[in-house]
């Protein structure tokens, strides 16, 4: 399986004929590599999105007008269909979507969500994917957690996780995350799209490394391999 970074906390994974976007933030993110419109033509198996927040949430809408199925909470399955997708799916924290392409299960997050217009968007959420026999734990926005240990023992083959500090927990935090969720793969996001996103990318990959864990940082449109 392929893991594309395209800024921020967005990602394509893709296998085979399979392709699933995480938290298509692209239009106003200033690290984006790609285009709404060349994203568009990928053929999309499915849009899975954290929270609410318009990093996060970006330009789901374009997906779900364009008939891919768009992943979240309730609330933001049920704001996806209110303004147009066409196959939005709402679940909640617990729950696994399966499909084709593989599935989805939301985990806890500690932050908030709330849409760009102000709608409250649900709680927020991680998401562990399986596809192709790979199992990848996006965390979404979220500080350490004890609970961490219960996502790391599905065994993880990746996790995604957020450094920037400020919103999120920090670089170090991070690493000692790594230690509940024992991943082989962990790639830091989330950090220096803004000015107050300050998390060091070498400093997680550094303390990670230490801890055993194969540590990947990613320009964005960098494609690694799982």
């Amino acid at each position: 399986m392929q893991l594309r970074f395209l800024g921020q906390s967005a990602f394509l994974l893709e296998s085979g004929e399979h392709r699933v976007l995480i938290d298509p933030f692209i239009a106003g993110n200033p690290q984006s590599p790609i285009t709404v419109e060349e994203a568009l033509g990928w053929n999309l198996s499915a849009v899975l999105i954290s929270h609410a927040h318009g990093d996060h949430w970006g330009n789901a809408l374009d997906f779900g007008r364009a008939g891919v199925p768009i992943i979240g909470t309730a609330e933001i399955g049920g704001y996806a269909q209110q303004h147009g997708a066409q196959n939005a799916v709402g679940m909640n924290i617990g729950g696994t979507y399966r499909a084709s392409w593989g599935s989805v299960t939301l985990t806890p997050a500690w932050h908030s969500s709330s849409f760009p217009d102000g709608t409250y968007g649900g709680m927020p959420t991680g998401l562990v994917i399986e596809l192709d026999g790979v199992r990848v734990y996006h965390a979404g926005d979220t500080n350490l957690f004890g609970d961490m240990r219960l996502i790391g023992d599905r065994g993880l083959d990746v996790a995604l996780l957020p450094i920037g500090d400020h919103y999120t927990m920090g670089p170090e935090e991070a690493a000692r995350a790594l230690e509940l969720l024992r991943p082989r793969i962990a790639i830091p996001m989330h950090y220096g799209t803004f000015p107050v996103l300050t998390g060091d990318p070498q400093v997680f990959a550094r303390e990670g490394r230490e801890r055993g864990v194969d540590v990947r940082v990613l320009a964005p449109g960098e494609t690694t391999e799982a």
